[in-house]
């Protein structure tokens, strides 16, 4: 059998990572044949509740979870990594405007990325998950400058599963009969949620969406508003935000990292803009149509795929593009003032 690899959940003791770690131990995302290591990282006052995790996960008995490592401490959390899920980010509470939110991740996702860029293997596949992810993510990035860029991305497989369980709903077949919906931009309410090279298998044939759906209308409208509004809904009809289907995501979004895509699809994936070929600026984590071999990311405009946007698409995206944009400036200044002050 395989040597183990050391995985970190960060915000160990929350909602999502209690969905979540489960399924990367018993071996859903990295493989039936791969013994884990799971490194379980939150903060200070939140160990008492990690004693309880680590206690089931101990009692659930799975035989590819080697050990289970619960700590505060980021020189433990961090150390030679192979995967790291940043789960964990400052909440937005109220009375709470957005600069202050941003403010308060910076200094948690440096702190974290600084800590990848010397505690982890240079190779560590990082997915950030903590809202603003897109943020965060590019947050994580610069602080851990030894590390690929290539090795970070964020988590928009969530508004991908949203965006392909809505066609299958729509198309009356089940979720894994369709296939290469794009979700382009940030995760939040101004991203774009894109069936125009998805393709849905109907009773065996398979087709375009748009023919499958015949209804331009509901996929121009209703639909992606749907995507985009779906955390909120969940969040009102709840009163918690999503767990059980953000851990879901997160295992695809593994998994497809881990082992690569499938022949002929894509999926959705915040990635560093670099190189890209849509016109998006390169100093960015955006959402792109993605294609991954053998852990490698490869943007699929780059790859056999070559995905370009119609018209009505490139206009939507003007949206996505300037907010990210904007978010990543106001970043990029909190990043100084933070700078500036520890001198």
């Amino acid at each position: 059998m395989a040597e183990p690899i050391r995985v970190l959940v960060t915000g160990a003791a929350g909602q999502i990572a209690y969905s979540l770690l489960y399924s990367i131990a018993k071996g859903d995302v990295f493989g039936k044949d791969q013994p884990i290591i799971l490194v379980l990282l939150d903060i200070p006052p939140m160990l008492p509740v990690l004693d309880g995790v680590v206690m089931e996960l101990q009692d659930c008995a799975l035989p590819l979870l080697r050990e289970v490592i619960p700590t505060d401490k980021v020189e433990v959390g961090f150390k030679d990594l192979d995967a790291a899920i940043l789960v964990g980010s400052m909440p937005r509470k109220e009375g709470m405007e957005r600069k202050d939110l941003l403010k308060a991740n910076v200094a948690i996702f440096k702190t974290q990325g600084a800590a990848l860029d010397k505690y982890a293997k240079k190779t560590v596949k990082v997915l950030v998950v903590g809202n603003p992810a897109n943020t965060n993510c590019l947050i994580a990035s610069k602080s851990a400058p030894s590390i690929p860029k290539e090795n970070f991305s964020c988590l928009t497989r969530l508004d991908h599963n949203r965006a392909s369980s809505q066609v299958a709903m729509r198309c009356g077949v089940s979720s894994d009969n369709v296939k290469n919906v794009i979700i382009w931009g940030n995760h939040s309410s101004t991203q774009y949620p894109d069936v125009h090279h998805a393709k849905v298998n109907v009773h065996g044939s398979e087709m375009a969406a748009y023919d499958a759906i015949k209804d331009d209308a509901w996929l121009r409208g209703d639909f992606i508003s749907t995507v985009q509004l779906r955390g909120a809904a969940v969040i009102k009809a709840r009163k918690l935000s999503s767990a059980m289907s953000a851990a879901k995501a997160i295992c695809d979004h593994m998994r497809d990292i881990w082992f690569g895509t499938k022949e002929g699809e894509f999926i959705s994936m915040g990635v560093y803009a670099g190189g890209n070929s849509y016109g998006i600026p390169e100093d960015l984590i955006y959402s792109f149509p993605v294609q991954i071999k053998v852990s490698l990311f490869v943007q699929s405009a780059a790859g056999n795929e070559g995905v370009t946007t119609s018209m009505f698409v490139s206009a939507v995206l003007e949206n996505p593009v300037h907010r990210v944009w904007n978010r990543s400036r106001l970043l990029l200044l909190t990043l100084v003032c933070l700078v500036n002050r520890v001198r």
